[in-house]
């Protein structure tokens, strides 16, 4: 135990954010440089070193959070990072990204705020980077295997690097320009700045990871020809078809998909475009969704200079403390105001949107809604409370449904579906097709981005013990276990 006394002397200090003013004049992420540092080693001895850790529980990943905890209070960097990485490959991107289950699981949790391990974890790694102790490891000789990975977000990036590493040629198929998925053009940069995936794609290519950009499996390459390339196929190619919202009103110019938003932000930080093709600027915006891709949109809005910014959702508002529904160590639904909360803005909840207006050109002018609440288990809407927002820009949020069967990759491939829709597949991650494996949200539905590393790095195991015989790499959850599901 790193210090038997640090949960009863030491109190809850996460890491500080830059002044709201400062951060809507750039895209850099929004917290203070290097805040964390003076902190982070006694915010590493709250932990208590549980006889049952059951921050493991929470994480799907298995992360040995006391042992790098321990490591963290004693300032062993190099050590913290060795057992951060012996579980996650890629904890600069959950650091940051992921909405850390592991906490709502923390046994300290049970009465007290629990210990910040994602602050923990992202100073870990972030330590790591700058002390050079991460390093590209190739493996030591090569099987004769070869294997595709199609999708190049944290589902393929992970199950990528584990194939790679056990001595399979492993090529990476991504049908947008830059390698990354929705890391890359889906995630804001002031969430988290690209140059955190751009150096860990560097690290796998010095591991003998290829990759190819700009091609999409069915359309530029097919099915049949990427199977006679390869011995074994993983699809991570994700759940991106977007949840519609089919009103009156809904073909007006300025209503568009979060992922056709957010993307165009992203390639104006690339330097692809001086000004995003749809911006919020001097407009009133309306993100539909209340969930993090629709804070994401908020945050967005903010940065393009929007004269207001209102966020809906149907759903009633979360409460600030746990559901008794929701008990420890469960992952709770809480109200959360996030960073592009912070920056302004309004929340509307328990709303749905009934049509939306249109000005003379087609284009949207304002946004009709009225209230709803819960009747026998159904939402109706409640006479008398309709009203009407400004709207020249409105991004649907709301989810996403699977995977993309337009480009034919799920028809060429004749792959199965389970009843949620998505690609369905055995205890191994294997399809219904020999030599194909399924990894992340195309098999899962929309989850977390530690979910999606979890999941590829087990579906690295199945294809290696499928290539093989046998497998050393590690299994983290099994795709039927639903123990662990957030």
């Amino acid at each position: 135990m790193a210090d038997p006394k640090g949960f009863l002397t030491t109190g809850r200090e996460t890491a500080c954010s830059r002044p709201v003013a400062e951060r809507l004049g750039d895209w850099n992420e929004v917290y203070v440089p290097g805040s964390l540092l003076p902190i982070i080693s006694k915010q590493a001895g709250r932990c208590m070193d549980c006889g049952i850790p059951f921050c493991h529980n929470g994480c799907p990943l298995g992360n040995l959070i006391p042992e790098w905890n321990d490591f963290a209070y004693r300032e062993d960097w190099s050590a913290a990072s060795e057992r951060l990485h012996a579980t996650n490959n890629f904890p600069e991107f959950t650091g940051r990204l992921c909405p850390a289950p592991c906490e709502s699981a923390c046994v300290l949790g049970i009465n007290q705020p629990a210990v910040t391990i994602k602050n923990v974890e992202v100073s870990i790694i972030d330590k790591a980077w700058d002390n050079g102790n991460v390093t590209p490891q190739p493996p030591e000789r090569l099987s004769g295997k070869t294997a595709a990975v199609i999708g190049s977000g944290p589902a393929g990036l992970a199950a990528a690097q584990q194939l790679t590493r056990a001595g399979h040629t492993v090529v990476v198929y991504e049908r947008a320009d830059r390698i990354g998925g929705l890391l890359r053009y889906g995630i804001p940069e002031f969430k988290m700045e690209k140059v955190h995936i751009n150096r860990r794609i560097e690290q796998m290519r010095a591991e003998g990871t290829k990759f190819r950009t700009g091609i999409e499996i069915g359309r530029d390459l097919s099915a049949t020809d990427l199977r006679k390339r390869f011995d074994a196929v993983v699809i991570a190619a994700g759940a991106t078809v977007s949840r519609d919202l089919p009103v009156p009103g809904r073909e007006l110019r300025g209503i568009h998909f979060a992922m056709e938003y957010l993307p165009l932000a992203n390639k104006v930080q690339e330097g692809d475009f001086v000004a995003s093709p749809i911006t919020a600027e001097g407009k009133h915006v309306v993100v539909i969704g209340g969930g993090d891709t629709g804070a994401d949109c908020v945050g967005t809005a903010h940065r393009q200079g929007a004269l207001s910014v209102t966020q809906l959702e149907i759903m009633p508002r979360p409460s600030e403390d746990r559901p008794a529904a929701q008990p420890w160590p469960t992952f709770p639904m809480l109200y959360k105001v996030t960073s592009a909360h912070e920056e302004g803005g309004e929340r509307i909840y328990s709303v749905s949107t009934t049509h939306f207006e249109g000005d003379e050109d087609g284009n949207v002018q304002a946004l009709h809604l009225v209230e709803v609440e819960f009747k026998d288990g159904k939402l109706e809407q409640k006479p008398g409370t309709e009203r009407v927002l400004p709207a020249q820009l409105v991004t649907l949020a709301m989810g996403f449904t699977g995977t993309d069967q337009a480009n034919g990759l799920v028809s060429q491939f004749g792959l199965e579906l389970d009843e949620r829709g998505n690609v369905a597949r055995d205890a191994a991650y294997t399809t219904n097709v020999d030599g194909v494996f399924v990894a992340g949200d195309a098999g899962r539905g929309q989850s977390l981005i530690v979910w999606a590393i979890a999941e590829g790095r087990s579906a690295a195991r199945g294809v290696d013990r499928y290539l093989t015989g046998t497998s050393a790499l590690p299994y983290p959850v099994k795709p039927t276990d639903r123990s662990l599901m957030v």
